[in-house]
């Protein structure tokens, strides 16, 4: 007997959350297609009335379900009834022919203890030193949770998902990791179906996970983002520094297209401070990590062959919708 965890996303506004179910099946094939499409009430979701509530699940993707016997992850989408897309469904806003966009999302986050409401390092009342000896720290002073990642970042490459790479930001209890995927489509699903790892792992250690891009308020610490690094074949390829300026200058003219799926509450990120731009203006420039869009030098040093990095998205923000976006500007530079 398998188990199938089937992960889904909900309704909730503005941010949504995760949610998941079991479902036992016997003689399974462990493909993608022995997964039938499910049912849920999606009245209790925010995602269907009382009187008409049943919303379906469609697999997308599936994974190995590392810690637990014979079972699989599967990432699903929200379908209406009639197998329409459901408003709530990110992924259906990008088009099929998307592949030929690769995505690398740096997905930082805080570890929130749930006894003290703090994160792991914060005392009681008050703020630990500040911010510059836990970046990419080690040792008990300035590492706070490391078991917590380091079980995450096991668990996810046991899995299949493509993660890169972990590190310990720049405040206490803060994390990042980094996925990266050929493909928008997937790209969600791998950092959806990692966030869901992140939190379910969370829960044996006391810890939520807190997306929330400022969640310390109004202090002198950084917020928290997931950087988008994005490239499609032109830009992998063409060698010519017009293809990028001509993409930048897009997206300069298109900033209320991106920040509003680039996550809720990101104008308390997004201030001009702390390395980042501010919410309503847009800039572009080689290894500034205070522009919106950063070009890496790595960029220019293999002859403008590469990506870009978009530095604005929230902690919070999907990554199907910011996808989405960022491809809709680059087809009309």
């Amino acid at each position: 007997m398998s188990k199938l965890e089937y992960i889904w996303l909900d309704g909730y506004e503005p941010t949504q959350s995760l949610r998941s179910k079991t479902q036992i099946k016997s003689n399974f094939g462990g493909t993608l297609e022995d997964c039938p499409i499910w049912s849920f009430d999606g009245s209790s979701t925010e995602q269907a009335d009382g009187a008409d509530s049943d919303c379906l699940l469609k697999p997308v993707a599936i994974y190995p379900d590392p810690g637990r016997h014979d079972a699989y992850l599967v990432m699903t989408e929200v379908l209406n009834a009639d197998g329409s897309a459901h408003v709530s469904n990110g992924r259906a806003t990008i088009e099929e022919d998307d592949d030929d966009y690769w995505f690398g999302f740096e997905q930082e986050y805080f570890l929130w203890d749930v006894m003290t409401d703090l994160p792991p390092g914060f005392p009681t009342g008050g703020f630990p030193r500040a911010q510059g000896p836990f970046y990419c720290s080690v040792g008990a002073n300035n590492t706070f949770g490391r078991d917590c990642v380091e079980e995450h970042l096991d668990t996810c490459l046991e899995a299949g998902i493509n993660l890169e790479g972990i590190n310990a930001e720049v405040a206490a209890g803060q994390w990042e990791y980094q996925i990266f995927a050929k493909g928008a489509k997937r790209s969600g699903d791998e950092v959806w179906v990692a966030r869901y790892l992140l939190e379910r792992i969370g829960e044996k250690y006391g810890y939520a996970i807190n997306l929330h891009p400022k969640p310390l308020g109004d202090t002198d610490w950084n917020g928290s983002g997931m950087h988008a690094n994005f490239s499609n074949s032109v830009m992998r390829d063409s060698g010519d520094e017009a293809v990028f300026t001509k993409i930048c200058e897009a997206f300069s003219g298109e900033i209320d297209r991106h920040i509003s799926v680039y996550g809720a509450d990101n104008d308390q990120r997004l201030t001009g401070a702390h390395e980042t731009q501010a919410i309503d203006q847009f800039s572009y420039g080689i290894s500034d990590r205070g522009a919106s869009i950063r070009i890496p030098v790595g960029t220019i040093d293999d002859g403008w062959k590469g990506r870009l990095e978009d530095r604005r998205p929230a902690s919070n923000a999907d990554p199907y919708k910011v996808a989405a976006a960022i491809i809709k500007t680059c087809k009309e530079a």
